[in-house]
Parts: C-alpha cells; structure tokens; sequence
C-alpha cells in the first residue's frame, strides 16, 4: 500500500460550522495510521506566513557574525543556533549522531515568563526572546504568526479531546502556561562551509517533543517520514496545508495509539549545491508542571500500560540536552530501535 499523509479540514473547528464528528473521526484516523496530518481550513492568512517567511529571508542573511550573536546557551532553547551545533538524533540517544551534526541554522522565539505574566515560571524554559535589531520588523512579523499557529494548535486540542472520546476543553488544564516555541529553520548554506560527503544530514531523525506540532514549509523536497514498514517517505505540504504531527507527550497520552512519527530532513543537492528550504516548525509542549499519564481508555489487556507518569519539564530537559547540548537522552527505548532500524 502506498504512504499517503491524510488530509483534514478542521474549518467546522475554526469557524463554528460544519461536521464536527466527521473532522474528528478523520483526525483520529490519520493519527493513527501516520501521526501525520496535512491540515487545511486553518484560517491563517496568507499575508501573516507571507510576514513571517520575509522576516526569516531578512535575517538569514544577515552575516554569520552577527547571527551568532543572538546565540543562546544549549539549555535556553531561544535565538539563534549556528549549522553543525545541534543532533536531533541524540534526543532519541542515537550516539552515532555525535559525529554528524545537523547542518540546518535557526531562529527560536517562545512563550516568555512575560507572556503569562508569571515571575514563578522556570527562567529556562520561558526566557525573554533576543529580537535581532537588524531586521525590522521582526518581532511583530513573528510574533504575529507565532498567535497564528498558537492558535491553530489549540484549536486540534479541541479536535484531539473529541477524536479521543474526552470531555470537551479536557486539555486546556495542560496549556494555561504551556511552553510554546516557534522554531525557524533555513537549510541553505553558503559555498564552502559544508563537505558534500554523501552523509550530509539537513535534520537527524527524530521524534517531537511535546504535544502537537504546527509546520509551514516551502514546497521542497527535503522531509521524509518514517513508514510503519521501516521506510522512508518523501512529504510535501499541499497547497494552502500545514503539515500537523503528533509529539510524544501524546504518545504516552495515548499509549501509542496515536503515532509520534519519526521524521528528518535529507538536503536537496542539485549540481552538487544544497537547494534553499525553509520551514517554521511551532511546538505546542504543554504546562512545565502538568503531569502526563496514559488515558484509561487507550489501555486494555490488549494494550498494557507502556510508560510511567512524567512531568512536561522532566521530559523535555532530557530531549534538550539530547538535541542542543550533545547529552545522550538515556530514556528512550522502542524510540532509538525505529529510528537505528529506518536510519538507511
């Protein structure tokens, strides 16, 4: 059977009218089946992604200096990270990746302490945003589209809860100060800064996160998705679609019954030159202090309890360290097998 990425128009979710439990049913199909969505019916103008891929075009190319000026430490996951400085592999505790760095750069903003208007939050993970001065206009470019997509992941919890057969705003007890972080990704280098080696890795295989990811991407080739038959599939957004998956807080949520997909990007290289792609990858992750546990329903004799309750912050300061920080994240099992056995 051919890989295919469902598509679901969520508009009766967007705009109040329309079959709601046809929008669910199909959400629950395709999380199933790919952990995979390509969303349409979203309701983000095209003007604001127009806004947010100008500011991005803006400020990569802005010299590498005064990129990395905005460079954060590994455990601030905010600014600007620098080609070869980050392993995604290495949150799934993948050590070959240590030797293989991503050569994407990027941007990261997210939800602040002052976003909430909460001092008590952890300083690591809601810091203060580096908005680079040199490209005007770009807070409010970004953050304008950052609401967008905030708004846009919200609006599948609300498809999620009636997918899962769960009370109605049964996630928004997880999102009242939820870690949010829109990352910003180029994939296009400059002649010279990279080996053309054959083992050129754009983004190592991975899992997200947290609960739910929101991605604009250019129509290029780039991202694969790993099938259930441990090969790898090429994914492009349909028009007017942003490409929506599945972290692994859901995952433990669901007990797998919802697929956290692991997914990468191999770089384009046409004539021996990396083709320019460009992607906006926001993480909804969920309160730092919110406690993940199975859900009832989705554990039977059939399908025994795989994972032990765990707090949103313990979860992600093991993926980051993995991914910024070049700390093998040693809790992860069935995660580094899929990803050892797709890595071809």
């Amino acid at each position: 059977m051919s890989f295919r990425v469902p598509t679901v128009d969520i508009s009766p979710y967007v705009t109040g009218t329309g079959d709601r439990a046809a929008v669910a049913a199909a959400f629950d199909g395709a999380c199933r089946e790919v952990g995979f969505v390509q969303v349409v019916g979203h309701g983000v103008p095209d003007a604001v992604v127009d806004g947010l891929t100008g500011a991005m075009d803006e400020f990569f190319a802005l010299d590498p200096g005064t990129k990395k000026a905005y460079r954060t430490p590994p455990e601030i996951n905010r600014g600007y990270s620098p080609p070869r400085s980050e392993s995604l592999s290495l949150s799934l505790g993948v050590e070959s990746a240590a030797r293989m760095n991503d050569f994407f750069e990027a941007f990261n903003v997210g939800a602040s302490r002052s976003t909430y208007g909460r001092d008590d939050l952890p300083a690591d993970h809601y810091a203060e945003n580096p908005w680079p001065a040199e490209v005007p206009g770009f807070e409010d470019r970004v953050w304008t589209y950052f609401t967008e997509a905030r708004r846009v992941a919200r609006t599948l919890t609300r498809v999620a809860a009636d997918a899962l057969g769960l009370p109605e705003g049964f996630f928004d007890g997880y999102l009242t100060h939820s870690v949010d972080v829109l990352r910003m990704n180029d994939y296009a280098l400059p002649p010279g800064t990279v080996d053309l080696d054959g083992d050129l890795t754009g983004m190592g295989a991975h899992t997200d996160y947290g609960i739910v990811t929101v991605l604009w991407a250019d129509q290029v080739p780039g991202l694969q998705v790993l099938g259930s038959g441990g090969q790898w599939h090429d994914v492009q957004p349909a028009d007017g679609a942003l490409l929506v998956n599945l972290g692994d807080l859901t995952g433990r949520w669901t007990n797998d019954r919802w697929l956290s997909t692991l997914h990468r990007v191999k770089p384009p290289i046409v004539d021996g030159t990396i083709r320019r792609r460009r992607s906006a990858a926001f993480f909804c992750d969920g309160d730092i202090d919110a406690v993940i546990s199975t859900l009832p329903q989705c554990v039977d004799a059939e399908h025994p309890d795989r994972y032990l309750p765990v707090t949103v912050e313990e979860h992600l300061t093991a993926k980051l360290a993995g991914s910024r920080a070049g700390v093998r994240n040693p809790n992860t099992g069935r995660e580094t097998e899929r990803v050892l056995a797709g890595e071809q």
